[in-house]
């Protein structure tokens, strides 16, 4: 009598879990060059711009010059951090690892080097005498701008179940808009005091600016992103014009420098900033309208007007 060996049968559980740890170990981490690059190019800047503001001293003669360089390096952070996400899109290069590089740096240059600065030049010296104040009132810009940048990641990494294109707009204030904010804001107030202009308790304003960007961080007012420009063109005329174009601006700007960057970064901030609050309450208007316009608004009017 022939026996045959014993066989067990298959269990669809441990086929879909072997076939989960094969897709597992077969994925790799995709680590994309020129954008990650550009997003060391920004951690870079921020750690430039600490550096900066832990030298410089108060009581030295070159303060204004070191703050104004930590400055330099936080706006230049800002640029890098444009261009990586820009770079990633046209190469079709987006990848969860320079979405969290990119939080990260993030955090250091836009979280950690503007909440220091602002405690540096303004709540040191005010809190002299108790300074837990001041690291309290600083860190809160920090703490919120990591919150904004974990809910900007989790909302990223939710799957789709829509059918409608993902939204283009930023949930909260942006970060790097924020730190650029608070950095153009000083440097305007450098500016404002190298003019022999009178300054003042100005910069005692910066507190409280950092304290309201913090709420506007973790808020649920939409800014956009401007993802949806498509900066390439069709015909090599177009091309050719919008390079004159940003050449003669960026090199205007890089003249002018000193005369016009001070005043036009601030401006351009602060309209940022306004655009979402003032869309944001004529979008609560329009809906508060369109409900007010709605079948059964209406009828509920007339029914009442009938009864009275």
């Amino acid at each position: 009598m022939k026996y045959r060996p014993f066989r067990s049968e298959k269990n669809p559980e441990n086929e879909t879990r072997r076939s989960e740890q094969e897709i597992a170990e077969n994925k790799e981490v995709k680590i994309y060059f020129l954008p990650s690059l550009m997003t060391v190019g920004n951690l870079f800047c921020g750690f430039l711009a600490l550096t900066k503001i832990v030298e410089a001293d108060i009581a030295s003669a070159n303060f204004a010059a070191v703050i104004r360089q930590a400055l330099c390096f936080i706006l230049l952070a800002c640029i890098f951090d444009a261009l990586d996400g820009r770079v990633a899109r046209m190469g079709g290069e987006e990848s969860p690892f320079g979405r969290e590089l990119d939080s990260l740096a993030d955090l250091i240059s836009f979280g950690a080097a503007p909440a220091f600065l602002v405690h540096r030049i303004v709540l040191e010296p005010v809190f002299r005498e108790t300074p837990e104040i001041g690291w309290f009132v600083a860190s809160i810009y920090l703490v919120c701008g990591a919150l904004r940048l974990a809910r900007f990641n989790c909302v990223a990494a939710l799957p789709s179940h829509s059918s409608k294109p993902p939204s283009k707009d930023f949930v909260g204030f942006p970060i790097p808009a924020a730190a650029g904010l608070v950095a153009s804001l000083t440097l305007f107030m450098l500016w404002f005091q190298d003019r022999d202009f009178v300054v003042g308790y100005w910069r005692y304003s910066l507190p409280f600016i950092m304290v309201f960007l913090s709420y506007m961080m973790v808020s649920n007012v939409r800014y956009p992103s401007f993802k949806h420009i498509n900066l390439r063109t069709r015909t090599r005329k177009n091309s050719f014009i919008w390079i004159v174009v940003a050449a003669l601006v960026i090199g205007g700007c890089m003249v002018m420098r000193r005369h016009v960057l001070p005043v036009l970064l601030p401006i351009t901030f602060m309209s940022y900033l306004a655009y979402g609050l003032i869309r944001t309450w004529f979008d609560q208007k329009k809906s508060k309208k369109n409900t007010e316009n709605t079948p059964e608004n209406t009828s509920d009017n007339s029914n009442n007007s009938a009864h009275s």
